[in-house]
């Protein structure tokens, strides 16, 4: 991995977090006024659960790609394409 590749994932990784922490902030701060409130939370289209919801599937898509489909992922997919071409390619 050379620099400018690490580099890049380390401000990838940075920017994550950040969001997952700004993420966490809105969380405890909208969260617990319906639930000290009114003792019961109530769901409604675009209230501040579904736009929680909303963020938190955002937050997993880009943990996804993040940690599990990284370039050293999308690199071994593509030496694994050119292995079998090259498979193909001898017979």
């Amino acid at each position: 991995m050379d620099y400018e590749t690490a580099s890049a994932r380390t401000n990838s990784i940075r920017k994550f977090y950040k969001s997952l922490f700004i993420f966490a902030i809105f969380a405890v701060l909208l969260i617990p006024d319906d639930i000290f409130g009114e003792k019961v939370i109530n769901f409604h289209l675009f209230d501040r659960y579904t736009i929680l919801g909303i963020w938190v599937f955002i937050i997993f898509v880009k943990a996804a790609k993040l940690f599990l489909f990284d370039s050293e992922w999308e690199r071994n997919m593509i030496e694994k394409e050119l292995n079998k071409e090259k498979k193909r390619i001898d017979y």
